[in-house]
């Protein structure tokens, strides 16, 4: 675990800067569109790339020296933020261009995530796996906490380009910590060859592995769907308490604070609490909790009522995702984990990019003109989520929180599911 720490600090700190860019370009894209849509896009255009290369990067994950493409994929992303900054530095940075800069750089982040995540089983004891993949929820939580307050008060100090060099700087520190630390590699990882066949066959074999296992097919699948639910909820996020606080930055920015926290203390509690229960009902009672949460923060009108609901909704996602990550470490062999793992990665990506896709068009278009005075939608619900701007994203995100609830309870009524883990032996125990 000592070497793994290291590591894991070093991608923190780069985590940290990157959030800590994206929550101010949220910002200044939202202050020149005030559109949804724009926002969503974001996240939309990120993700095509990753698609296409997601099934080759699992490949070469399996087959090369994962240190290596962990440092490729932190230098290109401080490359692309210095691209950025000189955009900005002549007065030429564009929407597309931002669009474009986060396309690359996600796709260059798809190798370096996936590498970093096949080279847990290798670093850490098989006990160890539930608090390893804890450990980057806290990292992702930490930066919640640390960007958006450091962005929103330095943004008036040192401006973008003071968060962008900051950012660029982050990257390094990263790499540093990548190059020091011993990465041990799979036994059978083999160099790649460059035939066709190989890599055609590389790219179905994620695919037939989770496929000829219907256990991890049922888990894979209530994932994917939680995920695109959740992720519509996430589109209207911002804008949703932007328009509502009337472009309080400053709320915004407490509020993801606040989910830090509530991130921050859920990795605690896995981390100290010794559960003997299956990791499954980990996954399931985070999408309850997680849902149940999130209505109560759509239904909301007031910080009071976010800010608690916000602490409760965050504390559950360590507890889902690190429950679904150490399934998936315990059942799967190291050495064909990159390419299983692509292929998980990319159904979910699937379901991601098409929540984003849809989302910011169904506010703009949709529900918030059905939420306006005299709108379709208004008479409906006019009492449980207000009228006038910022209603119809309310009225989404309470919608795909009940959603998220009922993805959850549905987990319990499947038998094969709940017995993941006892239908599918773990990858050292099979003969």
């Amino acid at each position: 675990m000592q070497k793994f720490i290291i590591l894991w600090l070093g991608q923190m700190v780069s985590l940290i800067g990157s959030s800590m860019t994206a929550f101010a370009f949220a910002i200044w894209v939202w202050e020149i569109t005030h559109q949804a849509t724009a926002l969503a896009l974001f996240h939309f255009f990120a993700q095509i790339p990753q698609l296409l290369i997601t099934p080759i990067a699992g490949s070469i994950v399996d087959r090369m020296n994962r240190k290596w493409l962990m440092i490729v994929g932190d230098a290109a992303g401080g490359i692309v933020t210095f691209t950025v900054l000189l955009l900005y530095l002549t007065d030429n940075l564009q929407l597309w261009h931002l669009y474009l800069a986060f396309a690359v750089k996600c796709t260059f982040e798809q190798f370096q995530e996936l590498a970093y995540s096949a080279s847990i089983s290798k670093m850490v004891a098989k006990h160890e796996y539930s608090k390893a993949s804890s450990l980057g929820f806290l990292a992702g939580h930490g930066a919640i906490i640390v960007a958006p307050a450091l962005a929103g008060i330095l943004y008036g100090i040192i401006g973008l380009v003071g968060i962008l060099i900051i950012d660029i700087t982050s990257f390094f520190l990263a790499i540093a910590t990548v190059i020091r630390t011993h990465i041990p590699q799979p036994e059978t990882t083999k160099p790649i060859t460059g035939d066709r066949t190989n890599i055609l066959h590389d790219i179905n074999f994620g695919f037939k592995y989770i496929f000829s296992r219907p256990s991890l097919l049922i888990l894979l699948t209530l994932t994917a769907i939680f995920w695109f639910i959740h992720d519509i909820g996430e589109a209207v996020y911002k804008p949703m308490i932007l328009e509502i606080s009337g472009d309080d930055t400053k709320l915004l920015g407490s509020l993801f604070l606040v989910s830090g926290i509530g991130g921050i203390l859920g990795v605690l509690v896995i981390n100290i609490w010794s559960n003997k229960q299956p990791r499954i009902y980990g996954v399931l009672l985070g999408m309850v909790g997680a849902g149940l949460s999130k209505i109560i923060f759509g239904l909301g009108r007031i910080p009071l009522i976010w800010m608690p609901a916000q602490l409760c909704s965050s504390l559950h996602f360590p507890l889902l995702g690190s429950s679904i990550d150490a399934i998936w470490l315990t059942k799967v062999k190291p050495e064909i984990q990159g390419r299983v793992f692509a292929s998980q990665s990319m159904i979910l990506l699937v379901a991601s990019a098409g929540a984003n896709l849809i989302a910011g068009p169904l506010a703009d278009h949709i529900f918030e003109p059905a939420m306006m005075q005299g709108g379709s939608l208004e008479p409906l619900f006019h009492n449980l989520v207000g009228t006038g701007k910022g209603s119809g994203m309310v009225l989404m995100y309470v919608l795909s929180s009940i959603g998220l609830l009922l993805v959850g309870l549905t987990g319990y009524t499947v038998k094969i599911l709940r017995e993941v883990e006892v239908i599918l032996p773990d990858y050292d125990n099979v003969n």
